[in-house]
């Protein structure tokens, strides 16, 4: 935790810091959870959370985080559908500081009601995560409850380290037994654990090619193609080659 009253100068170090967690995190050396460690030298929190957004099941998953069992259920499956996301969600905006959610948004929200407000929170910030093309990656949340001072120089330096925590959300995560990233970009032949030759069927879902036309151009059987294919859908939790198509495009992942 952060020491009361510290200079903007040890909070700007401290950002710098975030930054060197944020690549490393994005390269796949480390978890989110070292960023979030670095982040709590920048502003003092009880409970903070990283997760990453999944576009094809319409969820947040958290990567890293404090916040009890129920507020990260909440973070995961609701906190899209709450009245007070529309307001953070915007690539232009700096991040929703709970002292600045309009009061009559406070009370509509179930997240404030139902969630922060039973953990006495009564300060923090929730900052939506872009990647560098617009596309919505994720979320920051962070939660006190200790009001902060103002002014805050923390808030300008959250704002600042969006971009590196967008690109640690979308490529990094917590490295699994082994040592390697889980995360679906963390290496780029692999990406979400899939072996070479899945990444290669995976990729020639997208033309919408028979498992028997795959199978030509991979010079391997139609019975092979079906295994890989098999193998796809469990290690993305995917319930079909339409939803790993997608998946593919999403990751840019397409057959030439």
């Amino acid at each position: 935790m952060m020491a009361a009253h510290r200079s903007t100068t040890d909070i700007l170090e401290a950002a710098v810091h975030v930054r060197e967690a944020a690549r490393s995190a994005t390269s796949g050396a480390t978890g989110l959870a070292t960023v979030l460690a670095a982040l709590s030298e920048v502003m003092e929190y009880d409970h903070a959370s990283l997760a990453r957004w999944d576009p094809l099941r319409r969820r947040h998953t958290t990567l890293a985080g404090s916040y009890p069992d129920d507020a990260t259920v909440y973070i995961e499956t609701r906190l899209h559908h709450d009245p007070v996301f529309p307001v953070l969600h915007s690539p232009s905006r700096g991040g929703l500081w709970l002292r600045d959610v309009p009061c009559h948004l406070l009370a509509a929200s179930p997240g404030f009601q139902e969630v922060l407000s039973p953990l006495g929170i009564e300060d923090g910030v929730a900052q939506c995560l872009f990647a560098a093309d617009g596309r919505y990656v994720g979320m920051l949340n962070v939660s006190t409850r200790r009001p902060r001072r103002t002014p805050d120089p923390a808030r300008a330096v959250v704002t600042l380290l969006t971009e590196a925590l967008a690109a640690a959300v979308a490529r990094g995560g917590p490295p699994p037994e082994g040592g390697t990233s889980a995360g679906p970009a963390a290496d780029a032949g692999r990406p979400g654990g899939l072996s070479p030759r899945e990444v290669q069927v995976l990729a020639e879902l997208t033309t919408g090619r028979t498992n028997r036309e795959i199978a030509e151009r991979l010079r391997i059987t139609p019975r092979t193609v079906g295994t890989h294919i098999e193998h796809i859908l469990a290690k993305l939790d995917l319930p079909n080659r339409a939803a790993a198509a997608a998946r593919a495009v999403a990751w840019g992942i397409e057959a030439r």
